[in-house]
């Protein structure tokens, strides 16, 4: 659960600069949406290893 608290805590960090970019028009805003998602790709792949070892470990 760990994992998916990080995952939830990163999402919503991302919100305010969603608003931002998406109703003002903060381009920096946008900047941040765009690296907040790259992390959340990269941990959204690390969790997807992660179940995968588990799941194969219990095999």
């Amino acid at each position: 659960m760990k994992r998916f608290d990080e995952l939830r805590d990163l999402v919503m960090s991302l919100e305010a600069d969603f608003q931002k970019f998406y109703e003002k028009g903060n381009q920096a805003a946008g900047t941040r949406v765009r690296k907040g998602m790259q992390e959340l790709k990269n941990l959204s792949q690390a969790i997807r290893k992660e179940v995968q070892d588990i799941k194969n470990s219990k095999k």
